[in-house]
């Protein structure tokens, strides 16, 4: 099985859920897990100086959001009895899934797991799919894991 398990977090709902996924297949395996965060320029377009820049209160204030989200995805592998690390990725500009790809590589991970947000129509057309760029350009296996609406039928 899977021994090192590479995990981008956010925080949200769904990105919980592939982390406890993860997390069971680590510990049925034995394995360990790397967490990530990586900071988006699209999530915090609201900071963004007409200059070009974002303001260093902006910066640090998505820094610090980024370690507490490890920070708790870390508290709940540790719970989960599974060996965990965290990195953050903090360079704005480079974009989630190419970031996740490349830490996947340099990590020697085994398996990406990711959840998916289950954007439909235009917005996926205008955001894309991170789960599926990951899907793209991850050079491992990648397991999604859907979000609760993804998960059930729709009612008509």
């Amino acid at each position: 099985m899977y021994q090192r398990i590479l995990v981008p977090v956010d925080g949200s709902e769904t990105s919980n859920k592939a982390l406890t996924a993860a997390l069971q297949l680590a510990r049925d395996a034995g394995g360990r897990v790397r967490l990530v965060h990586v900071l988006e320029e699209l999530s915090y377009l609201s900071g963004y100086e007409q200059f070009g820049g974002y303001s260093g209160d902006m910066t640090r204030i998505m820094r610090d959001s980024g370690m507490q989200i490890l920070n708790d995805a870390k508290a709940i592998a540790a719970a989960a009895g599974v060996e965990a690390d965290t990195v953050l990725f903090d360079t704005l500009g480079e974009r989630l899934a190419e970031t996740v790809a490349e830490a996947a590589r340099q990590w020697k991970a085994e398996l990406v797991v990711v959840g998916t947000h289950g954007r439909r129509g235009v917005g996926r057309m205008l955001l894309g799919s991170g789960a599926e760029q990951v899907i793209r350009l991850a050079p491992v296996p990648v397991l999604v894991i859907r979000s609760e609406s993804e998960s059930q039928p729709a009612a008509h």
